[in-house]
């Protein structure tokens, strides 16, 4: 019997679990973010909390008078959850760059800070990383900093005392604004568990157990990868057995595994064979939804659909069947991307936005008489990306007037945002020369879509509808 929430009755119990699914979905609760009643809920169930998301998780809770604060165990590099713009869009490195350098620039100020003195401090140390700069005479520079004090701004860590940061990226010569600086909120956003300065490579930054104080040995050692495997379970879409080493394969497949966290988080634990998901039907724990809203994701359903279609195809028309890369082989190729950032003679290689992977895991589909396979190899139906191409057109030519107008005039565009999201929900795996369809796609091959009005009914489950881009869809 799991010991999770041990000292919770059962009464209470779908209240603690909501406290547990909003530190999980927020790992900063401040007074005012994510909204006002946030850290009350924290604070009510802190020590149950910190027990059970450390003995579950390997993850340290840190509650101060203002702030929760909830460091994770790191072993992956995930590129699905960003830092958002103003616009909603995700920050590109120079964003990020900015929000570093303001992290450190307000650590030299008093308690309150004018915007534009807070872009001449960040610009003087922007000029010194080669290729990046802040010239607040440029339009671009002064929103992407906006873009990053906005970001500050909502977790509390600034609070606009007067002014308008709007107005002041739209001409700094006739606005300003003025800060408010809270300091313990400040240290609860930049709380790194490494000295940065030491690293050599951002996989310094994974294998977390031992920066959290997590103890060694052969008992912690099969005590930590439970955890890793219930990591692994909440923290993506879908944990693929064939993705797993032999000693993690064992704790995925332990029942303990979904008795524990269906206990922690009240959510439902699926096994199927080719691997375990846990199952947000309320969407209020995942970061992204799928299905969902706006173009990106309806054309991402209905490639998905056809992509789903064409896997079942058999004979002379069978898809093409190939190995994955290997999570080592992702891990790798991530942090050579990353790791070209890092100073060097105290400069910054290259600051430009650069794409990365969006995938996480790989598949279990079998081809009977596969020849030439290695032994226990998993291969997977591959399609090129001149078939997808072939695929979005028509997708277009039919759904297209409920496409946001950009987006349909780009298709390039389009058809990478919507590789991405599939990728980034463990639907396919992105190769090169085209995406290898993982087992969790099948989930979508019987979606069907039309063109809404609006005098349609309100759609059923998994069924892609489309209207005015401009407007809010009512299902979401």
């Amino acid at each position: 019997m799991s010991r999770v929430a041990e000292g919770v009755s059962p009464l209470e119990l779908a209240d603690y679990q909501k406290a547990v699914r909003l530190v999980l979905r927020h790992p900063l609760v401040t007074p005012g973010y994510p909204d006002r009643a946030a850290l009350a809920a924290v604070r009510r169930w802190a020590d149950p909390l910190r027990a059970d998301l450390m003995e579950v998780l390997g993850y340290r809770l840190v509650t101060t008078a203002d702030t929760a604060r909830l460091q994770r165990a790191q072993d992956g590099l995930d590129a699905t959850r960003p830092a958002l713009t103003r616009a909603g869009r995700p920050f590109d490195r120079r964003r990020y760059a900015y929000l570093v350098l303001t992290l450190a620039a307000l650590g030299r100020h008093g308690a309150q800070v004018a915007l534009g003195e807070l872009a001449d401090a960040v610009a003087a140390d922007a000029v010194r990383i080669d290729g990046l700069g802040l010239d607040t005479a440029r339009k671009p520079d002064r929103d992407a900093f906006v873009d990053a004090v906005t970001w500050l701004t909502e977790r509390g860590a600034l609070a606009l005392a007067d002014g308008s940061a709007t107005a002041w990226a739209g001409d700094p010569e006739r606005a300003e604004a003025l800060y408010d600086i809270d300091r313990e909120i400040l240290l609860a956003v930049h709380h790194p568990t490494r000295v940065l300065q030491h690293l050599t490579s951002v996989t310094s930054l994974l294998d977390s157990s031992g920066a959290l104080g997590l103890s060694a040995g052969r008992a912690a050692q099969r005590r930590d990868q439970a955890r890793r495997a219930r990591r692994l379970v909440l923290e993506n879409p879908v944990a693929y057995y064939a993705d797993a080493d032999s000693e993690l394969l064992g704790q995925l497949r332990a029942p303990a595994l979904a008795e524990d966290l269906e206990r922690l988080t009240g959510l439902t634990v699926e096994r199927r064979a080719e691997g375990v998901a846990l199952i947000d039907t309320s969407g209020r724990l995942s970061d992204i939804r799928f299905p969902g809203g706006g173009t990106v994701a309806q054309a991402a359903l209905l490639l998905a659909a056809r992509i789903s279609a064409a896997v079942q195809r058999s004979g002379r028309h069978a898809l093409e069947l190939l190995p994955a890369p290997t999570a080592a082989e992702r891990l790798a190729a991530r942090a050579r991307r990353i790791d070209a950032a890092l100073p060097s003679r105290g400069l910054v290689a290259e600051l430009a936005e650069q794409d990365e992977e969006s995938a996480y895991g790989v598949s279990v589909y079998e081809a009977p008489g596969d020849a030439g396979r290695e032994p226990g190899e998993t291969r997977y139906p591959f399609v090129t990306d001149s078939w997808l191409r072939g695929r979005l057109k028509e997708i277009t030519a039919e759904y297209g007037a409920g496409f946001a107008a950009d987006l349909r005039g780009d298709p390039d565009r389009l058809l990478g945002q919507a590789l991405d999201l599939l990728a980034s929900m463990s639907l396919i795996t992105r190769v090169d020369g085209g995406a290898l369809a993982l087992p969790l796609l099948a989930r979508y091959r019987g979606v069907t879509a039309r063109v809404r009005t609006r005098t349609a009914p309100r759609p059923t489950a998994q069924t892609a509808l489309f209207a005015d881009p401009t407007a809010k869809d009512p299902t979401s």
